[in-house]
């Protein structure tokens, strides 16, 4: 598996796991539409391809000489999604299959899915498994479930075919996000001295970006019996956003201990995503145990903060997603 293609790979997972995959001898192909720019800087080994998901042809030349396929392009998360329906549903459902095709007649080996844990929607259950019923509360968590079973069609044992539900990723990276929970509690808190909690009680489960990376790399090297046709999530704390809110109010007061107490203040949502993940089969099948958490994740930020590497974090619209693409449609 020594030539990988990312899809999004200029995202925000993406730009930290490209360049270690590269450290790790891998050659890269970066297949991004650059919708959010491109933080990725040139090296040996990287091909960089700024082309869209949706154009087949140029997608199957991408392809050629690849072993393995890291899906991660899509509209992603529920307000970026509902901004432009059709162009959300045409990257993120339509053109899924193609590419799983276009992967398969090229040769490629192995595909890897991101799908996402928030298929499961609000649940009652203590612990959610993959075999729970997903229950998508929204569009963009509906695709994201409706492109499993597409993939898993195209399973054999040439082309090994296996799908993750990551958590919500938290912590640093040079194409940031500060749109995710643990992300935005802690601009807010370095910025303001104020996290505002919306609701409170809901349960998120999350998983640290390098977490993530490590995971990636390692389903590039297990052998095929361990991974093919298999759904596996990859969670670490699921904590309620109060709990993450608590968390993040004591490591920034840390970490800044000159900007004093920081104030939690709650208001209602119309949020109410709420799930427990149970990420057993992914420790018991891979061995694979997230080693780094919330704590962490925020650590990482208030480095990032302290280092100038977060300008303007209040207002500039590029750590925003769907910023971005309103600012986009309307250029």
């Amino acid at each position: 598996m020594r030539n990988v293609l990312i899809t999004g790979g200029a995202g925000y997972v993406g730009t930290v796991l490209t360049p270690q995959l590269l450290d790790a001898g891998y050659n890269v192909a970066v297949y991004d539409t650059m919708y959010y720019g491109c933080y990725l800087r040139p090296r040996p080994r990287l091909r960089i391809i700024e082309a869209d998901l949706r154009d087949t042809g140029r997608l199957r030349d991408a392809l050629w000489g690849v072993d393995a396929v890291i899906h991660l392009a899509c509209i992603s998360n529920d307000p970026s999604f509902e901004l432009d329906e059709e162009l959300s549903r045409t990257i993120n459902y339509d053109c899924f299959e193609p590419l799983v095709v276009a992967a398969r007649e090229q040769g490629v080996r192995r595909f890897i899915y991101a799908s996402t844990s928030s298929v499961y929607g609000v649940s009652e259950a203590p612990e959610v498994k993959e075999d729970h019923p997903l229950v998508p509360l929204t569009l963009y968590n509906k695709y994201k479930g409706m492109c499993e079973p597409l993939l898993f069609k195209h399973q054999s044992s040439e082309f090994v075919c296996v799908t993750i539900r990551p958590a919500t990723i938290c912590g640093y990276s040079p194409r940031m996000r500060l749109d995710l929970t643990v992300n935005i509690l802690t601009n807010h808190a370095v910025n303001t001295g104020r996290i505002t909690v919306f609701g409170g009680e809901q349960l998120r489960p999350n998983l640290h970006i390098q977490d993530m990376c490590d995971l990636y790399r390692l389903l590039l090297e297990v052998p095929d019996e361990k991974i093919a046709g298999e759904t596996f999530n990859a969670g670490y704390q699921n904590q309620s956003v109060m709990d993450i809110a608590t968390t993040v109010r004591r490591v920034v007061q840390q970490e800044f201990p000159g900007k004093g107490e920081i104030d939690v203040v709650t208001t209602p949502t119309n949020d109410i995503r709420s799930y427990h993940i149970n990420s057993d089969k992914i420790a018991a099948r891979l061995g694979f145990r997230p080693k780094r958490g919330i704590e962490d994740a925020v650590q990482d930020l208030c480095r990032a903060f302290k280092a100038g590497l977060l300008p303007d974090s209040m207002a500039d619209d590029r750590y925003v997603n769907v910023r971005v693409l309103k600012g986009s449609r309307a250029h």
